[in-house]
């Protein structure tokens, strides 16, 4: 077989397990990993039970490359915070951004993950543990670095980045029930605008550093 059409088939194969996962991540969104089967989300591919199995041949196989995804994406934005020679303030204020419009982008994809850990991550905990934490971990050091130099109040930082993922990660996860309270039937790109605002002045208010008083002179 031609180098040719070995690498027109890799590509055929790419863009359909790209559809699969996209339709897949909806899928998982709305009825989680139990209320999901292979048919299920083979319909909505156009395919049959036994095509989708070729390329994925369990369900759990199909969730891993899901989250895989996810986490991938996820972390590459993360990636902005481990920057130690960076200004805290412009590097939160980017993280920020960076987490709002993942929020914003791919909705589906951040209630997969969430009803994942949610559950427990029954089978996406080792996952986590060896890609996120180590990173998570590094990003404090980070901040730590930051706040014995006085560049950032002493605070937790630990419990900064907590509450920075729950801040932004509620407009993908809880989008259903703002929209019931704003009156609309989704979140729009203002909301989203006007959520920036309000995070990232609370952060960057919260790692201000207090500038000394005067001596009254």
């Amino acid at each position: 077989m031609s180098t040719v059409k070995i690498n027109r088939r890799l590509l055929n194969r790419d863009k359909l397990e790209a559809e699969i996962t996209a339709e897949a991540v909806r899928v998982f969104a709305e009825f989680g990993y139990e209320g999901t089967s292979i048919a299920m989300v083979a319909e909505k591919v156009g395919l049959s039970k036994q095509n989708l199995m070729y390329y994925f041949p369990t369900k759990q196989a199909l969730y891993q490359r899901v989250l895989d995804e996810v986490l991938d994406e996820w972390l590459a934005r993360m990636e902005t915070l481990a920057a130690a020679d960076q200004d805290p303030r412009e590097v939160l204020r980017t993280y920020v951004q960076a987490k709002l419009k993942f929020s914003r982008e791919n909705p589906w994809a951040s209630r997969v993950y969430a009803m994942e850990v949610i559950s427990g991550a029954p089978l996406y905990g080792g996952q986590i543990q060896n890609r996120v934490v180590p990173l998570v971990r590094k990003d404090i050091e980070v901040f730590e670095q930051w706040i014995s130099e006085g560049k950032m109040a002493p605070l937790n930082a630990t419990h900064l980045l907590f509450a920075i993922w729950a801040m932004t990660q509620s407009y993908a996860d809880f989008s259903a029930q703002m929209a019931l309270v704003l009156n609309r039937k989704q979140l729009t790109k203002k909301d989203f605008d006007d959520a920036e605002k309000v995070i990232v002045d609370m952060v960057l208010a919260a790692i201000s550093v207090p500038q000394p008083c005067g001596d009254g002179r």
